[in-house]
């Protein structure tokens, strides 16, 4: 899988002028991902979504709201987000679907807009929205009872799931919102993120079989959304998917729903990771090179010290995630050698090679020294938004390369903004 090459862009600059870590995106990359999912929901009754949590910075918003791609929220501010980035809360169209397990902070607040759609993952949260107030269409997020996921923390669907109503407990959640004034006009399910590419299509068509089943319970239904999870290769030999066989999924989806509703049913699909994840990378410095001995314990390594840690991209620490890793302008005939790159926080777990065991996995790379700029490829999904001020460091920028011009997203947090909330103020 090509890599971006960030347009020419002379890192070593960048770093210079903001310094290091950072979060760097390429437009181009970015914009291809998203041209895929227009083809795929080009045919009418089909809407594709963005999962905004997978990266929530206001540029890529404002990227999917220019190609008429809505919004898959699940948090009030990540709502008010998508509408500081142009999308529209008072249309009658649900261009902003809000997907939350709890409601919390202003949640409930949101919801009054009409262009904002929320989606019930529990029963009692019928009556919640009723004691707010709100007396409006809703969706149900369903768990069907089986998912899938590259990791057991992925699988968001079956008994395990903390996720969506079990299917069996729908229809009566579904009679007490009419009971409520609120008539159920989307089906939802999202059931995993990162599976085989077999495994995806095996669970799509699944799922889609599941809707046809249950559609018919819901006299009001308008659409149904098969939830995001779209595989993508964070290995270069990976598996790519094929999205032209996914489409034909969603049209037989929408074939099959139109038909049994005797309407129009809209078929919706929520990708967030897929759209972003290779449009960006965390670029760091090495800051140290230092090496262990083997003893009885186990073998030594040879440890690559660099300034980006886990606060900057949490995947590799939470689960195991491999991220392809690259030395900046090394030569591409150099010799390898196995290292484990680690970061800079105070915990064991903040290395970047690892597996899903905890255990270290060295990789192979060219001959670094100290100052040299690496490369964490394929973090432009939960890099920024999962990023955190653990060990009171400062998030890090962002920076957005388009037509050859980086420009910055978001600066440096500085210690003034880490404390800015502080207080102690008599309740």
């Amino acid at each position: 899988m090509a890599r971006p090459d960030f347009q020419g862009v002379d890192l070593h600059w960048i770093a210079e002028r903001i310094g290091t870590p950072f979060h760097l995106y390429d437009a181009q990359v970015v914009q291809a991902r998203i041209d895929g999912i227009l083809a795929l929901t080009a045919v009418p009754g089909l809407q594709a979504r963005y999962a905004m949590k997978a990266c929530s910075s206001r540029r890529v918003l404002e990227r999917m709201r220019a190609h008429g791609i809505w919004i898959d929220a699940v948090s009030g501010n990540e709502v008010l987000r998508a509408q500081a980035a142009g999308y529209d809360l008072g249309t009658d169209r649900p261009e902003v679907l809000l997907t939350t397990d709890v409601f919390r902070d202003n949640a409930l607040d949101v919801v009054r807009h009409p262009g904002v759609l929320p989606n019930i993952g529990s029963p009692g949260m019928v009556e919640q929205l009723k004691a707010a107030g709100y007396a409006g269409p809703i969706a149900l997020r369903l768990n069907p009872g089986f998912g899938h996921g590259h990791v057991q923390a992925c699988d968001t669907g079956g008994p395990s799931s903390k996720h969506g109503i079990w299917f069996d407990a729908a229809a009566a959640t579904a009679r007490e919102a009419e009971r409520c004034g609120m008539q159920v006009v989307l089906l939802h399910a999202h059931v995993g993120t990162g599976p085989e590419v077999e495994e995806f299509y095996v669970n799509m068509q699944r799922l889609v079989d599941f809707f046809v089943d249950q559609a018919v319970s819901y006299p009001h239904l308008q659409a149904i959304n098969l939830g995001g999870g779209i595989p993508h290769a964070y290995r270069e030999d990976g598996d790519e998917i094929n999205l032209a066989a996914f489409g034909e999924i969603l049209q037989q989806a929408q074939q099959r729903l139109t038909e049994l509703m005797g309407r129009p049913v809209r078929v919706e699909v929520e990708p967030g990771r897929y759209v972003v994840a290779p449009s960006a990378c965390v670029v760091t410095r090495v800051t140290d090179i230092k090496r262990t001995a083997t003893n009885d314990k186990g073998p030594g390594h040879t440890f690559v010290m660099v300034d980006a840690g886990f606060n900057d991209l949490v995947r590799p620490a939470m689960y195991g995630s491999f991220h392809q890793l690259s030395v900046w302008q090394a030569p591409a005939d150099a010799p390898l050698e196995p290292m484990v790159v680690a970061g800079p926080l105070c915990e064991s777990g903040d290395v970047f090679t690892r597996d899903s065991e905890e255990f270290l996995q060295p990789r192979p790379l060219p001959p670094v020294r100290l100052g040299d700029l690496m490369l964490i490829h394929d973090a432009g999904a939960y890099g920024m938004s999962m990023s955190s001020n653990y060990n009171s460091l400062g998030r890090a920028p962002q920076v957005w390369v388009e037509n050859g011009m980086p420009y910055l997203m978001s600066r440096r947090e500085t210690f003034e903004d880490i404390v800015r909330t502080e207080c102690f103020t008599a309740l």
